[in-house]
């Protein structure tokens, strides 16, 4: 099983991007996504950085895919989409259908989890389009998982979000703007000073959800370490790791000794506990709420 690195969701600054990459060249990660995927509005980094640090990564002898953004907004946001589908260097996550549309027959790539593939059909009709590999959709439980992988077509291969909040919804609304009574056209680039988005919590004073600009997130850490070896037994490909301010790549390092019998899945467990964000939370594997936490008995 392969670890990969998902797109980066916040917004750093520039700096701060070009540093995280650089240590994680060093990292146990295989594949590494890059690119805005959530707002176009955010400009430290550019499409040709992007480009830059896709070369250095690739130097470094990792896999890299560049992701397209979620929610296309604009002309803009078209003609940045046609100038990654056509970078001619590297495979391309796709996000959304237009994506896909600029990509098929043309490029080999991987169907993003927002791409709500939920049933073998979909599956096997995008699998000519040149699809390499798809990501599980964040609900899905680990059961229908199963079924999906009973009937994947020969040679696709499947990669699960095993780490990280969640993202959950886009808007056309930027909700970080709103919070500081600005308008989305005058952001102030408001989310660069959430590096790892804003919390919002209950009147009862319980973690509810992240603000990330236009993105929402689970407010809870999706952590399905303990879950690492069950995926491999099943035929996961890829187990996808989701980009934080602090400790990624301790976190990366970890999931990495999990999946190479070298670490337990309890002393790994016990470290994670203070190195996420929030509490962890693993519901939507179980076919429970997303927010539950299933504990899980050592094997």
């Amino acid at each position: 099983m392969k670890l990969s690195l998902g797109p980066l969701q916040y917004y750093w600054r520039r700096d701060e991007v070009l540093a995280f990459y650089e240590a994680v060249a060093k990292s146990e990660a295989d594949i590494i996504y890059l690119g805005e995927a959530v707002c176009s509005r955010r400009h430290e980094v550019r499409l040709s950085d992007w480009l830059d640090i896709a070369a250095v990564l690739r130097d470094a002898g990792k896999e890299v895919v560049l992701s397209t953004q979620v929610l296309i907004e604009s002309g803009a946001d078209v003609t940045v989409l046609h100038k990654i589908a056509d970078n001619g260097q590297f495979m391309v996550e796709a996000n959304d259908m237009g994506a896909v549309h600029c990509l098929e027959g043309k490029v080999a790539f991987v169907a993003g989890p927002h791409l709500n593939i939920y049933n073998l059909p979909t599956l096997q009709w995008m699998a000519p389009l040149g699809l390499r590999r798809w990501v599980m959709p964040l609900e899905m439980a680990c059961d229908d998982l199963a079924l999906m992988l009973a009937g994947c077509p020969q040679g696709l291969q499947t990669e699960v979000f095993v780490y990280g909040r969640m993202p959950l919804a886009f808007s056309a609304r930027c909700f970080t703007a709103r919070h500081r009574n600005l308008p989305k056209d005058d952001c102030q680039f408001s989310c660069i000073d959430y590096p790892d988005g804003l919390l919002m919590r209950t009147q009862e004073s319980e973690e509810f959800l992240v603000l990330n600009g236009i993105q929402t997130q689970s407010a809870r850490v999706h952590n399905l370490l303990s879950e690492l070896p069950a995926m491999r037994e099943m035929g996961v490909d890829v187990a996808r790791i989701s980009p934080q301010s602090q400790n990624t790549l301790r976190v990366i390092s970890l999931f990495h000794g999990v999946a190479a019998g070298q670490i337990s899945v309890v002393d790994a467990s016990t470290e994670m506990t203070g190195l996420m964000p929030e509490k962890a939370c693993n519901g939507y594997w179980y076919g429970k709420p997303g927010l539950e936490q299933i504990a899980i008995l050592p094997k």
